[in-house]
């Protein structure tokens, strides 16, 4: 790995460690909601964060783990490994969506009496109010570094963000009409949402694993970049891209008379990797050169 990259990375495997720290903490403050009222809606909750932090830790480790460089067996690198923690997280999801469901139901047919309703909801608004915060570091820094596992942790966090407010929301209506059972029906919408949250982080991280190329706006601009610095050349043609955790990978055939020397397309090559590299961060470029004959008038053409 190049050292300027190093600050870059030590600071990714910060964060994913601070995330394990604050998922604990919240995690503490959410039980400690649930056992001042005995609410099984804020034991959904609290379920939901003990599941952040399990996720936190396989970010940890998928995280250090993908920024190992390329090696015999993993030439292209190991980026990929941020996915899997991904794929992890949606599993863990749907396991404590399943334990919702259950407790949900047996609070349906036996609805308690919360207990102290004003420290307990206190107490899980303030973990929400930490969780939204870090969640917002969490997907600002995740797209900054291109790091799809903290990215999926702090759009997880804004979930649970969500899901809270709305528990908080209907254990205030419960108490007000005095509907108990709305306490039960409050876990198991908690239980729908994270689902559904964990549907949209497996959907991401599947895109990763099957070489999803890069958004059309990003390949456009490569398009742009190749064409504007390839003086000398006739046209580079299938241009193909895609993503794996922090790395953007582009191919592409680039044209040139058949006369040219060596050298001289050598250079052009070099002029279009750094301008590629100016813009696309942690690229990996890979040009075949070819002579006019194999034009086919299709693709980039140069500027």
């Amino acid at each position: 790995m190049p050292e300027a990259a190093l600050p870059a990375m030590m600071r990714t495997n910060t964060l994913a460690a601070v995330s394990v720290a604050v998922g604990v903490a919240v995690l503490a403050l959410k039980f400690a909601a649930w056992y001042l009222t005995g609410s099984v809606a804020l034991y959904s909750d609290a379920l939901e964060s003990l599941v952040n932090v399990a996720t936190a830790l396989a970010a940890v480790a998928a995280i250090r783990y993908g920024a190992l460089p390329p090696d015999a067996n993993h030439p292209y690198g190991h980026g990929k490994a941020e996915y899997f923690s991904v794929v992890l997280e949606g599993v863990f999801i749907v396991i404590a969506a399943v334990s919702i469901f259950r407790t949900a139901w047996l609070g349906f047919l036996a609805p308690e009496v919360l207990q102290n309703p004003a420290a307990g909801l206190a107490v899980n608004v303030l973990a929400s109010l930490v969780n939204g915060a870090w969640g917002f570091v969490l997907v600002r820094e995740g797209r900054r570094r291109r790091s799809p596992a903290l990215a999926a942790d702090g759009y997880h966090l804004y979930t649970d963000v969500f899901t809270s407010a709305g528990v908080v929301v209907g254990l205030i209506l419960a108490l007000v009409t005095g509907w108990l059972v709305l306490d039960a029906i409050l876990a198991a919408v908690v239980a729908v949402n994270i689902l559904w949250a964990g549907w949209r982080i497996i959907r991401m991280s599947i895109g990763g694993l099957m070489d999803e190329a890069v958004a059309p706006e990003t390949l456009e601009r490569i398009r742009a970049l190749i064409s504007e610095n390839a003086d000398g050349a006739i046209e580079a043609h299938d241009i193909r891209t895609r993503r794996a955790g922090r790395m953007t990978f582009v191919e592409f055939h680039l044209v040139v008379p058949g006369a040219m020397a060596v050298s001289v397309s050598h250079d052009i090559c070099d002029r279009i990797e750094r301008a590629l590299r100016s813009e696309v961060s942690d690229a990996s470029i890979t040009i075949h050169v070819e002579p006019e004959e194999k034009a086919k008038h299709t693709g980039v053409v140069v500027v």
